[in-house]
Parts: structure tokens; sequence; C-alpha cells
């Protein structure tokens, strides 16, 4: 699929909203690169939605926007004019545009100021927002396993989420069941085990669709970050320098790693 006015607008959301994203794709095999540009647009647009106005009405009527056009994809029906939904309806089939609903579901937690109230609720969350947008470009790219692909995607989301959390505190949410250093490391312990989980089971995922995974090419590094110095999750210094993260994800990409 050629890139038209639309793909292009995407691709430039990605670049400027999703940076680490962007890179991921542009290290892809080019026929990749419409749908992941198309599905990644899209979780930018989702996930800004609970945060488009103070109103909760309004920041649920954004979301549920979002929420309506999954089911116009799930459907098969035509999709509304809009520079990403456009594309996302031509690029995801109606299969997987099935998942864009529990998504956004999962979004409606950012709008309001409500604890997580449990270990389940909280997993279920990054299985619903990092592990559906996952499973959604892998399985848009080829065959894989859709558990592998979910618990790699639980350790980038969870590594995503402790990237955040300084973030989300300055807005008067309350992202973590235990906010102590021993909780926080104990989250990033079990994000890692599920992510060296998937990894063992990595022949059940193909080339092709291990091309989505590539997202999550600085995960690891992240994780053991905050096991090893779990102040840094505070002081929203998680992370690598920029040299570190592009030969990364040169590395993994020219061995077909992920």
């Amino acid at each position: 699929m050629t890139f038209d006015e639309d793909l292009t607008a995407c691709a430039d959301l990605v670049r400027q909203a999703d940076p680490e994203r962007f890179q991921a794709v542009m290290a892809a095999p080019t026929g990749a690169r419409p749908v992941l540009f198309a599905l990644y647009a899209f979780n930018v647009e989702l996930a800004r939605a609970p945060w488009a106005s103070q109103e909760p009405m309004i920041a649920e009527m954004r979301v549920q926007w979002w929420r309506d056009i999954g089911a116009e994809i799930a459907a098969g029906k035509p999709v509304r004019r809009h520079f990403v939904a456009t594309p996302l309806g031509r690029l995801l089939t109606p299969g997987l545009a099935a998942y864009i609903d529990a998504m956004a579901e999962a979004r409606r937690w950012h709008i309001y100021k409500d604890p997580f109230q449990d270990q389940a609720e909280f997993d279920a969350h990054i299985d619903a927002t990092a592990g559906s947008l996952m499973w959604m470009a892998a399985a848009s790219l080829g065959a894989a396993d859709e558990g592998v692909v979910r618990d790699f995607a639980y350790g980038c989301g969870v590594a995503a989420w402790l990237k955040a959390i300084p973030e989300l505190e300055a807005h008067k949410r309350i992202p973590l069941l235990d906010g102590t250093i021993e909780g926080v490391q104990e989250l990033a312990r079990g994000a890692l085990e599920r992510l060296r989980c998937a990894r063992a089971e990595g022949g059940k995922v193909s080339a092709g669709a291990g091309v989505a995974l590539l997202a999550g090419w600085q995960a690891e590094a992240v994780l053991k970050q905050a096991i090893r110095e779990p102040q840094r999750v505070v002081e929203g210094a998680l992370g690598q320098s920029e040299f570190r993260r592009r030969t990364g994800l040169m590395w993994r990409t020219a061995l077909g790693r992920w």
C-alpha cells in the first residue's frame, strides 16, 4: 500500500508523539509500515482522548468516538472520515478491530482518579492496552501465538507504565498498587519474567509478526533498571541513552530478534 496523505499524516503523528515506536517502524520492512503507522497513530489518538478535557463527560465522548470507530471496522461497515480512522479501516481486519473496544474501555481509567482495585485489574489494564495493540500489529503481519505476544507486550507495557509514573501522579492519578521501592521492584520483576518467557517461546511467532514486537526493544533494559534503581521511577529518569537506544534497535533488527 502506498503512502497517501492520510498515512503520511499518521506517520508524522507517531514521529512527534511516539518517537520510540516511530523508530521501530522505520526499522521494519517497508511493507509492514502502513499498518504499523495506522495502528500506532490510532493508539496515540486513543491515549490522548481521556485527557481531552477536565470535564469527564467530554473525555468520555472522545473515548467513545474511537470505540465507535472500532465497532464500525469490526462490523465491516464504512468508516467515518478521519485521517487516522480512514486508513485504519482499510488496513485492519474486522476480527482484529474487535479488540479496540476493550482498549477504549481500559482508557477510561485515565479519566478518573480511582486506584486499581487489585493486581488482576492492573494486569487487565496493561493487557487491554499494550497487549491488544501489539497483538493487532503482530497478527496483521504474520502468524503468531497470541499468548506469547501478550506476554511480551505485558513486559513492554509495564516498562512504559513505569516511565509514565511521574506524569500520571502529576495528574493526580494513582498508578501503582504498591508505590514503595519493594512494590516497584516486584512489579518490574514480574514483567521481566513474562517478557523472558515470551522470548523463550519465540518460535511461536513468525518472522513477519515479530516485526511488530520490535516496538518493545527497550523494555528489558528499562525493567532491569527499575529493579536495580527503583528511585529512577519517581525521578522520571528511567531509560537508556540515545546511543544505546539506537544501537540496541539496530542490533535486534539485524539479527531478527525482539
